[in-house]
This record gives C-alpha cells, sequence and structure tokens, in this order.
C-alpha cells in the first residue's frame, strides 16, 4: 500500500470514491472532472499496489479562535474507500501519515464531523459536544418581541454585514471558524427564498446590526418546521432579537428546530410559559485532536504563575509524546514526576474546554496526580462554537 498527497489529474477519482461512499450521484462526470482538477485542497490518497486508488481524505485548512487567538485548524473530510477495499485499513494508513505531515506543516488543531466515532478515536480524536439543538411550538415565544428591522438578503447583495456580525459572535467561542465574506456566501447564504426556501435575515436596531438568522422551510407530516442553519447575534440585545424575531412565526410554522451554543442554556433563560413544551437534545456531532500539544498548552489561557507538570501519551504524533513543564507560556520537556497524565484525546477534551477537569477525571485515560486545585482552574468548560461544515 502506497499513501501519498493526490497529484491534480488524480482528483476526480478520489471524487468518483466520495460519490459512492456518501450515496452522491454525478450528473456530468466530464464537469465534475474540471471542477476536481481546480481543487487545490490538501487530498490523500491510499494506492493498492496495482495502482489503484482505494480510499482519500481531504485536509481542509482553516483558522479558527481559540482562547481569543487565532490558530491552524485542519478539517478533515471527504473520508471514504471503495466498497471492495473496506477493513484493509486504508484509512488508518493515511492517517498515520497524514497527522504527522499537519504538525510540521503547522497545524495545531484538527477536527472532523464523524460517521462513527469510534473509528475516529483510533486515530486520536475526541468527541467535542458544543451545541444543544431545542424544537418548540413558535407560540413558547409568544412573550418576546422584535421592533427592529428585518432585512432579507437576496443573491446578489452584499454579505459583510453577516461576515461582521459572525466574526464578532464567533471570536468568543473556541473552535469557532473564522469566516471571510467569500465564505460566508459560499458555505452559508448561497440559496433563493422562492426556489431553495432558505431565508436570510439581518436584525437591526437603530440602524445597528445586532443578530442573523439563516433557516430553512421544512415540511413535515404535521406541518412546516422553521429550521435554524446559521445564527449569530451579539449579546443580550441580539438574542433577544432573534427569539423576538422568531416569535413572529406563529401562523407559518408547527415547530421551530433552534440550535445554541452549549453554554447558552435555553431552559435556563426563556421566558416560557411552558418549558416543559420545549424539547432538547444534546449533539455530539464534532470530534477534535491534538496536532501540537506543546503549542496548543502555551496559547491556553491561565491563572497568572499557575504552572504544572503534563504527561502526554500520542500513538502517531510522536512530537506529543512525552513529560512537559508547563509555565505560563513556556512549555518544555521536563524529567519531573507529572502532576497530569492524559493521552492525546483526553487533552484535546480538556484544553479546548469542553469538558471540565473534574468530568475528565472519571475518564480511564486521565490520572490527576497532583496539583488538582491548580489543574481545576487551569482546565475549565469554556464556550465552543462550531457552524461551518466540511
Amino acid at each position: 500500500m502506497e499513501i501519498r498527497q493526490l497529484k491534480n489529474e488524480e482528483r476526480f477519482e478520489a471524487r468518483k470514491i466520495s460519490v459512492i461512499a456518501f450515496h452522491e450521484s454525478m450528473e456530468d462526470p466530464e464537469k465534475e472532472r474540471e471542477e476536481s482538477e481546480k481543487v487545490t485542497d490538501e487530498d490523500w490518497g491510499a494506492f493498492a499496489d496495482d495502482g489503484t486508488l482505494m480510499a482519500h481524505i481531504i485536509n481542509n485548512d482553516f483558522m479558527c479562535y481559540f482562547d481569543g487567538d487565532l490558530i491552524k485548524n485542519g478539517g478533515i473530510g471527504a473520508v471514504s474507500t471503495l466498497p471492495e477495499y473496506r477493513a484493509s485499513g486504508a484509512i488508518a494508513a493515511i492517517f498515520r501519515e497524514l497527522l504527522p505531515h499537519a504538525y510540521k506543516n503547522g497545524e495545531i488543531i484538527s477536527t472532523l464531523y464523524p460517521f462513527n466515532h469510534a473509528f475516529y478515536r483510533k486515530a486520536g480524536y475526541e468527541t467535542i459536544c458544543w451545541q444543544n439543538e431545542y424544537e418548540f411550538a413558535p407560540e413558547i415565544l409568544k412573550n418576546y418581541r422584535f421592533n427592529g428591522e428585518a432585512v432579507l438578503w437576496k443573491e446578489g447583495d452584499p454579505v459583510s454585514e453577516y461576515t461582521d456580525v459572525y466574526d464578532r459572535f464567533a471570536k468568543n467561542y473556541n473552535l469557532a471558524i473564522r469566516r471571510s465574506d467569500e465564505c460566508m456566501m459560499k458555505m452559508h447564504m448561497k440559496g433563493d427564498c422562492y426556489r431553495d426556501r432558505k431565508f436570510c435575515y439581518l436584525l437591526k436596531e437603530d440602524g445597528e446590526a445586532v443578530g442573523y438568522l439563516i433557516f430553512k422551510d421544512s415540511k413535515t407530516e404535521e406541518g412546516a418546521h422553521l429550521v435554524v442553519k446559521d445564527l449569530a447575534f451579539i449579546g443580550r440585545r441580539g438574542f433577544l432579537a432573534v427569539l423576538g424575531f422568531l416569535a413572529r412565526f406563529q401562523a407559518d410554522y408547527v415547530k421551530i428546530e433552534l440550535f445554541l451554543p452549549r453554554d447558552l442554556e435555553l431552559l435556563s433563560v426563556i421566558k416560557s410559559p411552558n418549558a416543559y413544551a420545549i424539547r432538547k437534545n444534546g449533539k455530539q456531532e464534532y470530534m477534535a485532536r491534538i496536532i501540537n500539544a506543546k503549542e496548543l498548552l502555551s496559547r491556553m489561557k491561565k491563572p497568572d504563575g499557575a504552572s504544572f507538570v503534563i504527561r502526554i501519551t500520542d500513538d502517531i504524533i510522536k512530537e506529543n509524546n512525552g513529560t512537559f513543564l508547563v509555565e505560563g507560556k513556556n512549555v518544555s520537556p521536563t524529567q519531573e514526576e507529572p502532576d497530569l497524565i492524559v493521552s492525546e484525546r483526553a487533552l484535546a477534551q480538556l484544553v479546548t474546554g469542553s469538558v471540565s477537569l473534574r468530568e475528565s477525571s472519571y475518564r480511564e485515560d486521565v490520572e490527576i496526580c497532583d496539583k488538582s486545585a491548580v489543574l481545576a482552574e487551569i482546565f475549565t468548560p469554556k464556550p465552543i462554537l462550531v457552524e461551518d461544515h466540511f
């Protein structure tokens, strides 16, 4: 088996593997070939001894927010294998080459949307639970009112105000991917309200944008659902504008499907006449992996003067494997006894703030040896936001 990055002329074969694996269809193969060969994303393949491309993985290049800073974030996508080569170890072999290369290429963290959590844990990824989804009838919001201006976006309109609201919202959250106007248009706003039943509304108060909502109209047997696909808001003012705007749809929809970051619990803040009528579902649709542990430990916020010794095990990225003294932004190898012992998977949850130190202590791959009070102040739950798919 040969593992390497794909050449441009091999990308179409990779695209065909994804079409098969993800139950898609290819109506215009020649157009797909042309488009595939224009792509510049890092695409890794596993080749059989006869030269057949067996499987591939795309490693997208993003910047994401981490403790108020921006770090390089690899986004794993298009993980797929031809049916005749399933269970051959092709994907595992790609990860063993891709991840050390990502370290050398300056990535600090890697993330993905898993089809199966156990599958990706083998490559060092761990679950990041960042959001809750809520489903309720619009009448639940009858105590809210939005008196500002709601501006419907149409194809061809500028998107800069949406990007600005998102950026002001997202910079407060770990793992939120930085967006450009092009990203905003390509990934989130493209579509037409008449053709695609997709609606993008900018919410303004006194001429100032305080939030936005992007939602789709979904038909079900019980009636139409308003499904929020993307949102951002500025503080309490923007959040109340979102709820007040959604309250307008009591005559249009039988249900609203709304997601919120886990740090904003709707059931704790809503003025609902009957909170029992709100259905809540926690989501486990994201995973993260440490690529450069020393760099991430250096950049994470810590109490002044805090120091600790951590031992990390990582079977794939050898640079992460060892015992390190963490003092402020300085992270260096040490022979000292560790205060904390973790796997690379547990560290991903701890550093991003997906779990607290106390929660992590229930994992079998976490051992708190000393300085538990100091560590509890360092590894605390943090706001996380992930609204970009790849």
